[in-house]
């Protein structure tokens, strides 16, 4: 009688042994899947970050290039007054926002760029090929930053779809992100009109 107690009571150790396996592994799964999380959701902030730097930048330049056009009589009033517009009401808005003026913004630029075709003058002024060549190379670096803010965005959502994490997701209030998208219309190239 003896040695079947023996023999029950290291059974009975091993069938807890699995049972805190188990749960030490369910705990495992659970902090990794949430520190990934939080580290994919930190990424994204980040890159939306560097979305919002370079719009920053390009709302900076435009001061000078309002200054550089507003020289030349008869340039467009209301083109100047609506990017002025934008770029004062930048710094209050939330994300979304600053998305919808990113589109506005690119709109009304496309605009002054086109109509500063039809002044030569203009168009051959060092400040304005300079200031013509800074915005080029923001609007690069904008796409970049759009680029990698919708790929980590992507890696965020697969994430937060994807099982077991999703589950954590849903537990920890992580939710699927909306990527940055252009405006309607962008997929159209724009009529150009330099005649007066």
């Amino acid at each position: 009688m003896a040695q079947q107690t023996k023999q029950k009571f290291p059974m009975k150790w091993v069938g807890i042994g699995i049972i805190v396996l188990i749960i030490l592994i369910l705990v495992a799964v659970v902090w990794g899947s949430y520190n990934s999380l939080v580290a994919l959701n930190q990424n994204a902030d980040n890159a939306w970050a560097n979305v919002e730097t370079q719009y920053q930048r390009r709302i900076d330049l435009i001061p000078n290039l309002v200054n550089t056009v507003k020289g030349y009589a008869g340039f467009e009033q209301s083109t100047l007054t609506k990017i002025t517009e934008i770029r004062s009401q930048w710094q209050t808005q939330t994300p979304e926002q600053q998305v919808k003026s990113a589109n506005e913004f690119e709109s009304a630029l496309s605009k002054l760029l086109l109509v500063a075709e039809n002044y030569p003058d203009l168009k051959a002024s060092q400040n304005y090929i300079a200031l013509q060549d800074a915005l080029a190379e923001t609007e690069n670096m904008i796409s970049v930053a759009r680029t990698r803010y919708n790929d980590a965005i992507r890696n965020y959502n697969t994430a937060t779809k994807v099982f077991p994490s999703n589950v954590i997701a849903g537990w920890f209030g992580f939710f699927e992100r909306t990527y940055f998208s252009s405006q309607k219309g962008a997929e159209n190239a724009p009529v150009v009109n330099v005649t007066i």
